[in-house]
């Protein structure tokens, strides 16, 4: 049993959650972060990689959401700069679809909700010249080119729960908070590791649910709340398949069903394409890409560009679950704004805040407002300066005041030994923290075992001292891609390294 009181137990440590902990503790609450699993392992790393202001919302009218998500853009690119990068979008022109003044019109909104201007505007433009239109079927003569951010996604909740922790937050993985009631203005919660089966007690002044998926089964079952949960599940998969097309652009194709459906460059080598949406029911744990689905999206795909695909071209498939704010709309219109609802013990203490919906966009927003809201619950005041401070400190690794090109030209200098996929990735992966993952090496011999990849010894070492990495699959499949880079034989390699 732990003998600290917090102030705030955090249960969840998707993206909601790590940022939560990382702003309050930056304001100098004390907190406790608990995971069932591994940080980001659910919905936040099952994303379209995107930190977007959301296109496509503005046909619902979701105008403050957009907004908000499209200066988010601007406060991530420069605080998260080795992890996020400006990101060209074409969207070829389909009449029959959505005419031109439609699109002219949300695309004059997206570039002019934010007053910010780090990030290029939109145009028009002919496909029959453009580098984006090459790939195309010839039935696409114009089109429209925006921008928005792409972004590792797992690595985004790694950052926000690494800086929780440098700043004292106690960030507990593979541990399910299996019970959480009141007792004397308290919350105790009974904890076990997932892992060994060992139970612990925490005990905190309030409590926030950043469980996403589970909050509906954490509410009903594992906490002491009033409240039935209002999170409504919508399935989202995305399939990997060998590259498309040989340039940076990516692409947003309508389709019929009124869906959009992304086509990003992704891991070097190939395309991500996605995402579906598809009411679920069931444990979000089993959330897995449906045969029906890898139908459809090739489908959609193959109505767009000149290189066909089918359900065997794809090497790989995830899942996750949106948890929507249910608010009784299907879920292609379902709101992806976020809500909060306090509960209170009768005397008015032990707080307890649910957050419901959101986005991975929003998620340091997201961590602001729930320490916002928490200080007064807890009777704490605070000077105004104080409330935004995550929106101008750069993320762990990310200060990099001449840019991500100018570090990386740097990093390629100082160690030119270093394969040049593989300096871009430790890069793009690490920032200003590549260098200790390398550990004063002279040589890629210094790096000691190579499980295939790019992937060495050192780098897994790294992450298993820094970052909560306990499993291979924690390695190659969240914390990096690699496992699109290794056979199955160099996978088992490194689980069995896992296991001795």
């Amino acid at each position: 049993m732990e003998t600290n009181i917090y102030d705030v137990l955090i249960v969840g440590g998707g993206i909601n959650g790590a940022s939560a902990a990382r702003d309050a503790a930056g304001r100098g609450l004390s907190v406790a972060l608990c995971e069932a699993e591994d940080i980001g392992w659910a919905t936040s790393s099952a994303s379209s990689k995107l930190i977007h202001g959301g296109l496509r919302y503005l046909e619902h009218y979701e105008f403050r959401l957009v907004r908000e998500a499209l200066a988010e853009r601007e406060v991530i690119l420069a605080n998260a700069p080795h992890i996020s990068w400006p990101m060209r979008i074409v969207l070829p022109h389909a009449p029959w679809l959505r005419p031109a003044w439609l699109i002219r019109a949300g695309l004059f909104l997206y570039d002019h909700l934010s007053p910010l201007r780090q990030i290029a505007g939109s145009e028009k433009v002919n496909l029959k010249k453009h580098l984006a239109g090459r790939s195309l079927s010839d039935k696409f003569k114009t089109g429209f080119e925006y921008s928005d951010l792409g972004v590792l996604d797992t690595r985004f909740c790694l950052y926000n729960a690494l800086d929780a922790a440098l700043r004292g937050a106690a960030v507990h993985t593979r541990t399910r908070v299996e019970k959480a009631v009141r007792e004397n203005g308290l919350w105790v919660a009974r904890i076990r590791n997932t892992r060994t089966g060992e139970e612990s007690e925490i005990r905190a002044r309030s409590m926030v649910n950043t469980t996403g998926p589970w909050s509906n089964e954490f509410l009903t079952s594992r906490a002491e709340s009033s409240d039935s949960g209002r999170i409504r599940m919508v399935l989202g998969s995305h399939i990997i398949v060998p590259r498309l097309y040989d340039h940076p652009y990516s692409y947003i194709l309508q389709n019929d069903d009124n869906r959009i459906v992304f086509a990003i460059p992704y891991e070097y080598d190939y395309t991500m394409i996605g995402t579906t949406d598809v009411d679920y029911q069931g444990d979000p744990a089993n959330a897995a890409c449906s045969q029906a689905e890898r139908e459809y999206l090739c489908k959609i795909t193959n109505s767009y560009f000149r290189t066909q695909i089918t359900p065997e071209d794809i090497v790989w498939d995830f899942a996750g679950i949106r948890p929507l704010y249910s608010d009784g709309k299907d879920a292609t219109s379902a709101t992806r704004d976020y809500v909060f609802k306090v509960e209170k013990d009768a005397a008015g203490n032990a707080p307890l805040l649910n957050v419901f919906g959101g986005k991975i966009t929003a998620g340091r927003e997201i961590g602001e407002k729930i320490v916002n809201q928490l200080l007064p619950l807890l009777g704490r005041s605070e000077a105004p300066e104080t409330s935004q401070w995550t929106a101008t400190a750069p993320l762990p690794g990310g200060d990099m005041p001449e840019g991500f090109d100018a570090y990386l030209y740097a990093f390629h200098r100082r160690y030119p030994w270093l394969p040049e996929r593989m300096a871009h990735r430790l890069c793009r992966h690490y920032g200003t923290l590549a260098h200790d993952v390398l550990a004063g090496a002279t040589s890629l011999d210094d790096l000691g075992e190579h499980f295939g990849g790019g992937l060495y010894e050192a780098e897994v070492r790294y992450q298993q001292k820094n970052e909560w990495a306990d499993d291979a699959e924690s390695v190659i499949w969240r914390r990096t891609r690699l496992g699109l880079h290794m056979t199955e034989e160099e996978q088992d390699r490194l689980r069995r390294w896992f296991d001795a």
